[in-house]
């Protein structure tokens, strides 16, 4: 009977913290709850991505939208780098076609790097360890939040060797953190430490070394703790309104176009009726 009753709880502790297990070479895929980590796995190479990897990114973060028990994502690196950029081995053969690089641009293609042309309807943290440069800059932009060690490090590292940013660099950066200060880190492709980084809007988060990834699963946690319609709503127009809206009116039109959808409105009157029970009343999170 005890043997039965262990053997239960570790069935339902494997469908709830291991739901999902990868195939991939490069790529290692895990479930933490209601949070999904994809991890690049090519640490001997400073988890370079290299046109294996880019597929197996892609897929990766494919399946994460279409599974509805993953609510939140968490990007990483192995080993202590989150990602140095394309792998310019592969770049550099004269054997390799690079044939990502050869085809007409398409939304509906997964970029160089892998998932950077994806819009996704769920949010993605990055933890970023070491050096996120280049491409690997490229894929932490990509993402909605990052959680940063002390000791990492972004830059377009790229500048030196004439390597353009084809995954968004050149959009995403001056997004988040303007014109000005984005031209001075594409033109001089200098390092930017983790301080900085947090002063110019760059990383989100700063914790200590060896934290990076409790740090962002505790995040994550929280952000999938919420309505998640509502929650996913605002983030959409979020990035419409900084990326598509060609005016406020029809930012403010998407807004609200988005906000009134009925998912969205069933969820807030459910939860407005919680609130009016007391639950989070004076600002408290519960």
């Amino acid at each position: 009977m005890a043997t039965n009753k262990l053997l239960k709880k570790c069935s339902l502790f494997s469908f709830f913290f291991i739901r999902y297990a990868s195939s991939y070479r490069h790529v290692v895929v895990e479930d933490q709850g209601l949070v999904r980590i994809v991890t690049i796995n090519r640490p001997e190479n400073r988890n370079c991505v290299n046109s294996q990897t880019a597929n197996e990114l892609y897929d990766a973060f494919n399946k994460f939208e279409q599974d509805e028990s993953s609510l939140v994502g968490i990007l990483a690196g192995k080993g202590g780098t989150f990602c140095a950029g394309y792998d310019l081995k592969e770049v550099s053969s004269a054997d390799e076609r690079l044939d990502v690089l050869l085809k007409p641009f398409s939304m509906d293609e997964k970029g160089p790097m892998g998932p950077s042309r994806l819009l996704l309807t769920k949010p993605v943290i990055a933890s970023l360890t070491g050096y996120a440069v280049a491409g690997g800059m490229e894929l932490a932009l990509w993402c909605d939040l990052r959680v940063a060690e002390k000791s990492a490090k972004m830059g377009v590292f790229c500048r030196r060797f004439g390597v353009p940013l084809i995954d968004g660099g050149t959009v995403r950066l001056p997004a988040l953190i303007g014109l000005s200060r984005a031209l001075d880190l594409i033109l001089t492709g200098r390092e930017v430490d983790a301080e900085e980084g947090f002063d110019i809007g760059l990383i989100n988060r700063i914790v200590p070394d060896g934290e990076g990834l409790n740090e962002a699963l505790k995040l994550a946690n929280q952000i999938a703790a919420f309505p998640q319609a509502c929650l996913r709503k605002d983030r959409y127009s979020s990035i419409h309104s900084t990326h598509s809206s060609l005016s406020l009116n029809e930012s403010l039109r998407y807004e609200y176009e988005q906000g009134r959808e009925w998912d969205v409105i069933k969820e807030a009157i459910r939860n407005a009726g919680r609130f009016v029970d007391g639950v989070g009343k004076s600002g408290k999170f519960e």
